[in-house]
This record gives structure tokens, sequence and C-alpha cells, in this order.
């Protein structure tokens, strides 16, 4: 028991060494850069989903007298619905919007400072990723349209076109040539990412820009995932005026 005792009291009078307080101090600096560290991207991905949220075909659509192109055609938010059942120029607006959208978050939002946050608290490069990200999940689940968007393609040729433009000339090779050939948008838009994907795996390596490839690759085959069922059964809608080869030549 006087062991115990004098153990206590020894604890309870004890001053803490000056080198042990540094060691606190400097855990708590630790844990202070963490927290500013997550403050930047949180605060950076909210803004980033926010600006995603805005649909370009709800917004167009509600200034040209209320039209909700959800009711119509495939019931989709984006922009092949929007040009099967508005025509071009509706068409033309909704994807300056929703391309624009993802462009924003990446070049305007991902390298902002904030106050109070040290700079280059994380690497540029994955905080422009998270943005990217984050304006797709926005314009696939919008908050301001009861999280019913589009399937993030149009968004995610501005965020890939800031990211790395190069993949985007990929990207748009790969879907023209699978349009040309099989007239299906949907199908271009599942191949192009993957294409993407394996493209900036071979240019960069394993690092932040073909962690956003793959995921936006299987993010983008998860949003046409109807479109696959109907691609299956011989059922998805077709834009046969595009393929040339099939006009010009009957194949």
């Amino acid at each position: 028991m006087r062991r115990g005792g004098v153990a206590g009291s020894n604890l309870a009078g004890a001053t803490i060494p000056a080198n042990c307080r540094g060691g606190m101090t400097r855990r708590n600096d630790t844990r202070s850069e963490r927290g500013k560290r997550m403050v930047e991207l949180v605060v950076k991905f909210i803004l980033s989903y926010m600006v995603g949220s805005i649909i370009g075909s709800l917004v167009v659509g509600r200034i040209k007298g209320g039209v909700d192109i959800r009711s119509e055609g495939s019931g989709n938010a984006g922009g092949t619905n929007a040009l099967r059942t508005r025509g071009k120029v509706f068409a033309f607006w909704v994807m300056l919007i929703d391309v624009g959208k993802g462009v924003l978050a990446v070049a305007v939002i991902a390298p902002i400072s904030l106050p109070l946050v040290p700079e280059a608290a994380f690497r540029p490069e994955w905080i422009a990723v998270a943005c990217g990200f984050a304006a797709m999940l926005g314009h696939v689940w919008p908050v301001f349209f009861g999280f019913r968007g589009g399937k993030g393609v149009a968004t995610y040729v501005g965020v890939l076109g800031a990211l790395a433009w190069p993949a985007l000339v990929v990207a748009l090779l790969i879907f023209a040539v699978v349009l040309i050939l099989t007239g299906y948008v949907s199908l271009g838009s599942i191949v192009a990412p993957i294409a993407v994907a394996l493209y900036l795996l071979l240019i960069t390596g394993f690092g932040p820009l073909t962690v956003f490839g793959v995921a936006m690759a299987l993010f983008i085959l998860f949003t046409h995932r109807t479109n696959v069922v109907r691609l299956r059964e011989g059922t998805e809608n077709q834009f046969p005026k595009v393929m040339l080869l099939h006009r010009l030549f009957g194949l």
C-alpha cells in the first residue's frame, strides 16, 4: 500500500521534462496540421460537388419555360437525351455547362488558397483528382435536383481535359471510332474511359491520374449499367446516321 501511495504522490507532484513537453507540442502540432489538411480537402470537395450539382439540362430547361427532360426520352438528364428530345441548340448549352463545371472544379476550385491552411498540404494532383471526382458525383446525384442527374460523361470530359488534355484526345478518338463503327453513344461512353485508364497507366505509372482514370472507368460503367443491359438485349438506342462505314460501304 505504501509503495502505491509513494508512486501516486510522486506522479502527482512530478514535473514534465522540457524535452517531453516539446514532444507533446510537436504531436499536437502534427494533429493540427492533419486537421488543416482535412479542412482543405473537405471544403474543396464540397465546393466541387455543389458546382457539379448544377445540371445543364435542368438549368437550360428552366430558362426555356420549365422543361425537365428527365420526364422525356430516356429519362436521363444528360446531353444525349437533351439532343434527342430538344435538339442541337438545347444540347449545345447543356454540354457547355456540364463540361464547364468539370473544368471549373479542377482548374479553379482545386488550386484555391484557403485561409489558415498551409499551401500544398496535400499534393496538388490529389486535390485536383478529388475535386474532379466530386464534380462527377454532383452531376450524377445533384443536391439541387433531388439527387437525379446525368451519367457523368460530359463532366468527365471537362475534368479530364483540365487534368490531362492528351488523355482527353485519346478518349475522344476512341469514342468517335466506337460511335462510327456501332452507332452506340453509350458504348463509346463506356469504352473511352477504359482506354483512358490504360493510357494513363502506361504513360504516368501508378499515381493520382491513373487512380482517377480507373475509378472513373468503373464509375461510368456503373452509371451506364442499364445501357449495358439494353446493349446485351439489342434494345439500346442507336444513331445510324453516324455509322459512316455502314452508310458508305454497307459494313
